[in-house]
């Protein structure tokens, strides 16, 4: 009885070990949409995916090692990532209105000195 349950141990091993390798490899690919994304909205989606993964590899590891305070950080670090979204989408929405604004009164001032 205890070989069978040595051999689960085992598949759940490479199933972790599997789980985290396509894990990395996606955390890396989101850091690549982070960097050349074309707009702003793809680099906070990006940001915010990276953040979700890095939370799934988190939990991961603590049921793989048996850690229980790494779920303690899991949801520190939920927190901590879910607040920088917030402040990232918060200063570009500042910056989008400013600069919408600008335009706004470059077309008002731009239009009434042509005629």
């Amino acid at each position: 009885m205890g070989k069978g349950i040595e051999a689960l141990d085992g598949a759940y091993h490479i199933l972790f070990i599997a789980a985290l390798t396509v894990l990395a490899c996606m955390v890396i690919l989101c850091l690549i949409r982070a960097i050349i994304g074309p707009r702003v909205a793809d680099r906070i989606v990006a940001t915010n995916m990276m953040g979700t993964i890095v939370m799934v590899i988190i939990a991961i590891l603590a049921v793989m090692l048996g850690e229980g305070y790494l779920m303690d950080i899991c949801l520190i670090y939920a927190m901590i990532s879910f607040l920088a979204v917030i402040v990232l989408t918060k200063v570009y929405m500042g910056v989008y209105r400013k600069k919408k604004m600008e335009e706004e009164r470059g077309e008002k001032d731009g239009g009434a000195g042509v005629d």
